[in-house]
């Protein structure tokens, strides 16, 4: 299933081919500059289109259901962002400090969109609240990760400054708000062009993690990270994923949902984005400094992957109806 998993994901093809080629060929020197600004356009025309095909109306329904959107705001952005400032701490006893604070970064990431949603509908859960959860989360998450980020002491590896959180503003939000503006000039364009929207989002991530691993690796990343410590950040971000999914689960159990909606709460409050960390990255820190910082973000997207599929079936399975048409029943966790 793993296997399986890696070899027919294209987004985890394309991530692989990217640091693959930033260890081969690293963007340096004039090239650098030139693939940053690429990245940076690239970046632009992404959140343009996610604004012009994110409804309105999906952001609005999320912000009514505060029953649900509360509890999982608080978990994505407040526990998993302690949780990341624990691992980070964790992480300086045996790994460079800006892999530490990688750990943080990943921490207080908001979800994915599109592999959150289709595994929620994989394993029965509530399909309409998990789009809607997937689309406010990532929003949301564009304008406070960073802030959450710097509040629990961020700036200091990460070198976060007054031109970074301008770069954020005007190739991220602008983009944004630009397209949640024509947005209803655009729908039918957009719907048309989803199957290229798509490739947009992984070639613009993908090429952002190219920029990004470059810098790593001319900055002796191979050297700076021995085989041991390789081992311990795998064990970290293992632990963390772990962490995720049997947390979201319990808080989704604690706040009293249904198992529908218990489902949708767990992808949603388990899985980070890397359509949102990766290209974040490559506008908030310098090309040197955002290799090191994707990495804990890089191995825990792949990992997330290849533990979702096997998840969303076991789920599923578990809920499927007997022969008499009612539902099978299933171990409480």
């Amino acid at each position: 299933m793993a296997l399986r998993t890696i070899t027919s994901d294209p987004m985890l093809r394309l991530l692989g081919a990217a640091m693959l080629l930033a260890a081969i060929l690293p963007a340096t020197g004039e090239w650098r500059s030139a693939s940053q600004m690429a990245a940076n356009a690239g970046i632009f025309a992404l959140f343009l289109a996610n604004g012009m095909r994110i409804a309105r109306g999906e952001i609005a329904a999320g912000l009514a259901n505060w029953r649900f959107f509360l509890p999982l705001t608080l978990w994505i952005f407040g526990v998993m962002a302690i949780a990341g400032l624990g691992f980070s701490v964790a992480g300086k006893a045996a790994l460079p400090p800006l892999v530490a604070a990688g750990f943080l970064y990943l921490g207080v990431l908001p979800t994915t969109v599109q592999s959150s949603t289709s595994y929620s509908s994989l394993a029965g859960g509530n399909v309409a609240l998990s789009v809607i959860a997937a689309a406010s989360m990532s929003i949301l998450g564009v304008f406070i990760s960073v802030p959450i980020f710097l509040a629990l002491g961020g700036s200091g590896e990460g070198m976060v400054g007054s031109d970074a959180i301008m770069k954020i503003v005007i190739i991220l939000i602008v983009p944004f708000a630009i397209g949640q503006l024509v947005q209803t000039r655009t729908a039918n364009f957009i719907a048309r062009q989803k199957s290229r929207i798509i490739w947009l989002d992984r070639l613009v991530i993908a090429f952002a993690v190219y920029v990004a691993f470059s810098g790593a690796v001319e900055q002796g990343i191979w050297s700076k990270i021995d085989l041991a410590g390789w081992g311990y950040t795998l064990g970290l971000v293992a632990v963390f994923l772990a962490l995720g999914h049997a947390g979201a689960w319990a808080a989704s159990r604690f706040a009293g949902r249904s198992r529908e909606d218990r489902i949708a709460f767990l992808f949603a409050g388990a899985q980070k984005s890397a359509a949102i960390g990766a290209p974040l990255a490559t506008v908030l820190f310098p090309a040197e400094v955002a290799g090191f910082i994707v990495l804990p973000l890089l191995l825990y997207h792949f990992f997330q992957l290849v533990l979702a599929a096997p998840l969303a079936t076991r789920l599923a399975a578990k809920h499927l109806p007997d022969a008499s048409g009612s539902s099978a029943p299933t171990t409480r966790s």
